[in-house]
């Protein structure tokens, strides 16, 4: 292959694995606007809707460490598609249940792949990223956040224009399907990606390929973990809590409940999206630290806003600050010294879904015994600490 051919392939493969992201994205956002339904339609409270919250999840948490398996053994890009067809195979069932025991396994389901998409897809990014030579992980995960906006009033929107609801998720599920299918052949193969690692110098010069649970125990795997079990639980809560916060607290009609989020997407999307110019201009200490503070500001704007605008600037400003650290901790993570990208990912990526398996629960406690003000709030001191612990850190990137 000569270089005219890979700088095309690896161009293709970029798209294709924006397009990928894109998808996850739409397949978690459609959720979104489906939870006040949910727990209307199962006569849930708080806590019982924190609780079968957790299971996506949960059903994310346990195929994690099987997909950083599976990647290694088989290529990232069999796991994606048959992730993709996974959560668009589950996602109208979700509009649908009546029953409390068959929301919550298919829940689980739909969880178990975002849980294998997102490392697959992440694995896949980091490769193209190494071999581009330059950032693209925000541009990614801005694919994600569009899709985030495009799911989370897309079915909304279908709706108002009258579309039966199952019509609705159904057409949003066949677009999930045909999107996954059309970028197949464009992304890289177990072979093509293997080469890619070796193309890599500084994989190449990796001593050593452990396993998961050695990475576990190294302390750069851990922090960055950490880092992403919060930020994690902080954007989950938005996507399965800012729907019930507007529609009960803010008084906002259940069709458009999803503003919220899709507020909080649209400012992710367009930071993400510019986000690798401002990761390449400043240090990844600048964007998590400054990114983290004004997420901080923007909840806690949300939180005390009279007003449903100045709630939605809230949102906003939480989209801007929290656009960029999760890229800056993945593009980090495959990089480190020792630990093979698959590896290092599918650990963190882990961590960080426990903050989305135990996040909605916690929150609904609290909301529960509390307010839902005040969980909320649990999420902007969260974010400080975050901001604190990554100044403390030493880290420059």
């Amino acid at each position: 292959m000569d270089g005219t051919t890979a700088s095309k392939s690896v161009y293709k493969a970029r798209t294709a694995t924006q397009l990928i992201f894109l998808v996850c994205g739409l397949g978690m956002a459609s959720w979104a606007p489906m939870v006040p339904y949910a727990k209307d339609r199962l006569a849930l409270n708080d806590a019982n809707l924190g609780l079968l919250l957790l299971l996506l999840g949960a059903g994310a948490m346990l195929m994690m460490p099987t997909s950083g398996w599976l990647v290694s053994r088989f290529g990232s890009r069999i796991i994606m598609i048959g992730a993709v067809f996974l959560m668009a195979l589950t996602l109208p069932l979700l509009l649908i249940l009546s029953d409390t025991t068959a929301m919550a396994i298919t829940l689980f389901l739909f969880g178990s792949g975002v849980g294998s998409v997102d490392v697959a897809m992440n694995a896949h990014g980091v490769q193209v990223q190494n071999l581009f030579g330059r950032p693209i992980m925000s541009s990614l995960h801005g694919l994600f956040s569009v899709g985030g906006l495009v799911g989370s009033l897309g079915l909304g929107f279908l709706i108002k224009l009258g579309i039966n609801p199952v019509y609705a998720i159904v057409s949003i599920a066949l677009l999930m399907i045909l999107i996954a299918l059309t970028q197949y052949q464009f992304l890289f193969s177990a072979n093509a990606e293997r080469q890619a690692i070796a193309q890599f110098a500084s994989e190449a010069a990796k001593p050593a390929e452990p396993g998961l649970r050695s990475a576990w125990l190294d302390k750069r795997v851990l922090f960055l973990g950490m880092m992403c079990f919060a930020i994690f639980l902080a954007e989950g809560a938005i996507l399965d809590w800012s729907a019930i916060f507007l529609r009960d607290v803010r008084g906002i009609a259940p069709e458009l409940a999803g503003a919220g989020y899709a507020a909080f997407s649209i400012a992710m999307a367009v930071m993400r999206l510019v986000g690798d110019k401002i990761v390449a201009h400043f240090n990844g200490k600048t964007v998590v630290v400054g990114g983290s503070v004004l997420g901080a500001l923007g909840l806690t704007m949300a939180i005390v806003s009279p007003w449903l605008v100045g709630a939605l600037v809230g949102f906003v400003l939480l989209g801007l600050g929290a656009a960029n650290i999760v890229p800056v901790f993945f593009s980090a993570a495959g990089r480190l010294s020792g630990v093979t990208a698959t590896v290092s990912l599918s650990a963190i990526t882990t961590m960080g879904y426990t903050g989305l398996l135990a996040g909605p629960a916690l929150l609904g406690f609290i909301a529960q015994y509390f307010s839902l003000a005040v969980a909320l709030g649990c999420l902007a001191l969260l974010l400080l600490i975050v901001a604190l612990s990554y100044a403390l850190s030493g880290k420059a990137n």
